[in-house]
């Protein structure tokens, strides 16, 4: 079974400018690229459509699946995440909170997410 899903890939494509997607595939070097450079002026995002199904397949080969749904925590993450839902989900009840009163420790911890969920996750998935 995959652990992330090409759907919320292509999901979070349509925010491609942001770098969601390539966040979500676990590649937050070139997520935070394209985050400061739009989508590489946009000639990346458009490529990406093309990249989303072997960015999947990467993925799939890299994360262990377990009772942590990765496309679940990314869309409370990209959404909601200033608020650590996504953290409440996980099962980090202190830090979530600790999110929902700082708006994400003021934006720092909603961006070190983005660069570490899929590592969170896959350690909250083998134990």
């Amino acid at each position: 079974m995959p652990t992330h899903s090409k759907t919320i890939g292509y999901l979070l494509w349509i925010f491609g400018f942001t770098g969601a997607h390539r966040f979500y595939f676990g590649k937050p070097i070139t997520g935070a690229i394209w985050l400061f450079t739009l989508g590489l002026l946009g000639v990346g995002w458009i490529i990406d459509l093309f990249l989303i199904p072997s960015m999947s397949r990467h993925a799939a080969a890299r994360y262990t699946t377990g009772p942590i749904d990765y496309s679940v925590a990314w869309i409370l993450l990209t959404f909601l995440g200033l608020l650590g839902i996504h953290r409440f989900y996980m099962g980090k009840i202190l830090t979530g909170i600790l999110w929902l009163v700082s708006g994400g420790l003021f934006g720092i911890g909603w961006l070190y997410d983005f660069c570490t969920l899929n590592g969170q996750i896959n350690e909250r998935n083998r134990a």
